[in-house]
Formats: C-alpha cells, structure tokens, sequence
C-alpha cells in the first residue's frame, strides 16, 4: 500500500510539472520537448530528487507514448499520398540520407564507439522531428508556403525509412548475425510493403470495421488494434514503432479523422512521459563531457539538414526565399532521435554509455535553435541580404547592336 501511495505521489507531481513546463513553453513559443527532457534528467538517476517508485510505471508509459507518436503519424497519411510521395521525392529523401545519416556514423567511428553505435548515431543525426517542425511551420503561418509540401516530403521519406532503419538497428542491438540481421530487414521490408498493399486495397473495409460514430468504441478499438499490432510487429523483430505507425496508414477517411481527435490528448500524456523516461535513464552527469562534442555535432547536421531543404526547394521549382525557409524549417531533431537512441539504452548488450547523454544534449540544441533559425528567413535583414544577393548574381543585360 505504502509504495501504491508513493507511486501514486511522484506520478502526479511529475504530471503536474509537466503541464506547467507545458504552458510554459507555449507562452515563450518553443517546444516543449526540451524541457521534459530537463524534468527527466532532474528527477532521474544522478538529479536532483531521484523517482525510484514510479520508474517503471514511466517505462511502460514511454512504450505506450512512442507507439502513439507513430501511430498518430501514419493516420496524417493515407496509403496512396505515400506512394506517391515516394515515387516524387525519392530523390530529395536519397540527399537527406546522403548529407545527414554520414555525419552521425563517421562521427561515432572518429570517437572509436564501434560501427554498431555509429549505425545507431547516424540515424540520430538523419531524421528531422515532425512535431516540431509541424508546430513552427503553423506558428509561422507557413502550412500554406509553396516549399511546404516540399518539407512534409522529405519528413514522409525519413518516416517511410525508418520503418526499415529501426528493425535493422534493434536486429543488431540483438546482437544477431548478418544472417539473421539481413532476415529481419526482408521481414521489415515484406512487412511494409504487404501493408501498404492491403491499406490500398482493403483499407476501407479496415475503417469500416470501426465506426466512426461511437467516439468510446472507435477510441478502443483504434487503440486496442494498434498495441495489438505493435506488440505482434515486436514479437517478429520489425520494431513496435514500426507497427504501430503502418496502423495509421491502414486507417482511412472518417475513421482516420475522428481518430485523430480522440488520441490527440493519449498521444500528448504519453508523448511527455516517454521524454521523461529518456531523461530518467540518462545520468546529467555523463551530459558535460559530451556537451561539445554534441554541440560540434548539432553544428554541422543543421547545416547539411538546410543544404537538404535547400536543395530539395530548388529541385521543385521554388523561389531562393523559400529554399531558405525549407532549409531551415528542416533543422530541428527530436522524437525520433530520442527512440533510436532510447534503443540503444535499452539493448541487451550496451553499445556505449555516452550515446544516451550525447542524444539528449544533441536534440536539446536542435530543438532550442531550430524554430529560431526557420524565423531567419522573416527578419528584414536577411530579406535585404537575399535581394543583393540575387543582384550580384543577374546578370547584367547585353547592350542592344548598332
């Protein structure tokens, strides 16, 4: 009973704190991913008031809060939109692979941490955060931009290939062979594709399956389908994440809508509770040593990250403001950088006890800077700045023959 009641307590004052940090971070306009980063990282191992009787309870919940941020993901796209999303910028998702997962391996190996954490820190440093570039692009009042569509683009390829990185990354935290390691990656792939097949195929009868117009079934029903399917994608080694997130693709028209709303308030519970549990498990001891390194890090992939936007704006025809919008926009890093990483805390054979901490001071930098730097295209100066630029660069007319 005493430790029902405990739990009970640090539960509740810890949900609290992150309502408050909340609200906070929307008053000041930055996400607020950061800051339950710091609240994990103040009440976990090595902070300032450790929570021993409720960490378990958080490590469900964090579970529980990545299966719902990729759940929620694949119901903002239906089958079709991801096939042809994959067929037109397959290109822009092979230079954002290119310029942003090499850095993070070759940054591992100049550490000397092994070809398997440099396989986990490239996929930390690939993949840009949907939620927040999703939250600067409507506080901006962006969602309408013509590079818009160009961004959500590159954020769909980085998801598409994370249904197969992740089941590659948790094959080889297993320690499994190249054998076993290549099977799981056919497993992944046959996965995707089947899916995707039958979302195209029979993803009306899916939805029809749940009614869209009992919010309580539809609520226990999408739910119940989704933990199902992510616990069985978990049992076949093809990631729960991974599972979860092909669920939402299945989903479609009303259901997918009304979906949406329902899990909405699930999503962000569950979503606060997995970044805390990330901060619980890393010791903010272990952050100074790493805190260059990671800042070296951040540096670098947000300038291959606004190469990346850049590049794939012009490739689309748009204008040199908006490749600098879709440039910046595309720098922050977030949820999906803290699942890679939280993989590698959790695997049965450590992979390096400096990979967690310098995740976290990594996202904690892109995610501070990043909606900072999409503001840069607004400012009065960089809009002079791109005007000269853009004389220096026209050429100047041929005088007319006598």
């Amino acid at each position: 009973m005493h430790e029902t009641t405990t739990l009970l307590v640090e539960v509740g004052a810890l949900l609290l704190l992150l309502g408050l940090l909340g609200r906070l971070s929307r008053r000041v306009g930055v996400s607020p991913i950061p800051l339950y980063l710091l609240a994990g990282l103040a009440f976990g191992h090595g902070g300032l008031l450790p929570l021993n009787a409720s960490e378990e309870f958080f490590a469900v919940g964090a579970e529980i809060g990545v299966i719902l941020l990729l759940v929620m993901l694949g119901l903002e796209y239906s089958a079709n939109e991801l096939v042809g999303n994959l067929r037109s910028a397959a290109p822009a998702g092979l230079i954002d692979a290119v310029l942003n997962a090499l850095p993070g391996f070759a940054f591992a190996l100049l550490l000397g941490w092994g070809w398997v954490a440099a396989v986990v820190l490239a996929g930390v440093t690939w993949v840009s955060s949907s939620g927040v570039i999703a939250k600067v692009l409507g506080d901006l009042g962006r969602v309408g931009n013509r590079e818009t569509p160009v961004i959500l683009s590159v954020l769909v390829i980085e998801d598409l290939a994370m249904a197969l990185y992740l089941p590659l990354v948790t094959a080889l935290l297993a320690g499994v062979g190249l054998v076993t390691g290549g099977i799981a990656l056919a497993v992944a792939v046959l996965t995707v594709v089947l899916v995707l097949a039958v979302a195209i195929r029979y993803g009306h009868l899916i939805s029809a399956a749940l009614s869209a117009k009992d919010p309580e079934a539809l609520l226990l029903g999408v739910l119940g389908l989704t933990l199902l399917v992510a616990g069985v994608a978990a049992k076949l080694q093809v990631s729960a994440a991974v599972g979860a997130f092909l669920v939402g693709i299945a989903l479609s028209g009303p259901v997918a809508h009304h979906a949406t709303e329902l899990l909405s308030p699930l999503r962000d519970l569950f979503a606060a509770v997995f970044f805390v549990f990330f901060g619980l498990v890393t010791d903010p001891l272990d952050m100074p040593p790493v805190l260059l390194p990671a800042l070296g890090l951040a540096v670098v992939t947000m300038g291959t990250k606004l190469l990346t936007g850049y590049l794939a704006a012009r490739r689309a025809g748009i204008a040199e403001p908006g490749r600098w919008r879709a440039g910046f926009a595309l720098t922050p890093r977030g949820e999906f950088s803290i699942v890679i990483a939280g993989l590698a805390v959790a695997a049965a054979q450590p992979v390096e006890p400096r990979l967690a901490a310098l995740a976290t001071a990594y996202v904690l930098i892109t995610v501070v800077t990043g909606p900072m730097l999409a503001r840069l295209p607004d400012f009065p100066w960089f809009k002079r700045w791109l005007r000269r630029r853009s004389q220096v660069r026209r050429p100047e007319p041929v005088p007319a023959a006598d």
